[in-house]
């Protein structure tokens, strides 16, 4: 069976598909795409059907990446479809405890930089309002925190 992880953040244009990205990129080079299933969301829907925000993806496609995704909202069918949901920040993770429809779908959710390696920091800021050097420094950020995530999924395999 796949194992399926969502990202989540805000308004999902930003970090979680830029983690998407990394992630599904991180997959295809270890060749473990057919063992996961990725997706992002946001925790609210005013961005519902736009891609992510071009600076983001700017500055993604310059590492590589394809940011595609389109952007949606979080939903309840979500806390029981993944077997992880990522956020990016406290307020992320406190509006998704209060999603999650029962305690046990809580322990599902976990924070993004829980699972970086070289990176301490407790949250990934949301570059939406910095320049240039908030979405480099998130995209940091994110590539470790994938590669510490893609670790600790496969480290029995």
């Amino acid at each position: 069976m796949k194992k399926k992880i969502l990202f989540v953040c805000l308004g999902n244009i930003c970090r979680s598909p830029a983690a998407e990205g990394v992630m599904l990129r991180l997959l295809k080079e270890k060749n473990f795409e057919a063992e996961f299933e990725i997706d992002s969301a946001g925790i609210l829907s005013y961005h519902a059907g736009e891609l992510p925000d071009s600076r983001m993806r700017a500055h993604a496609a310059r590492r590589g990446y394809s940011l595609v995704h389109r952007s949606r909202q979080v939903r309840t069918e979500d806390f029981y479809d993944f077997d992880l949901i990522i956020g990016m920040d406290d307020r992320n993770m406190d509006d998704l405890h209060d999603r999650a429809p029962s305690p046990e779908e809580w322990t599902k959710v976990h924070r993004m930089t829980d699972y970086c390696i070289k990176f301490q920091t407790d949250h990934v800021p949301d570059p939406y309002y910095s320049g240039s050097e908030g979405f480099e420094y998130v995209l940091d950020i994110l590539e470790d925190a994938c590669s510490g995530l893609f670790t600790s999924l496969t480290q029995d395999s």
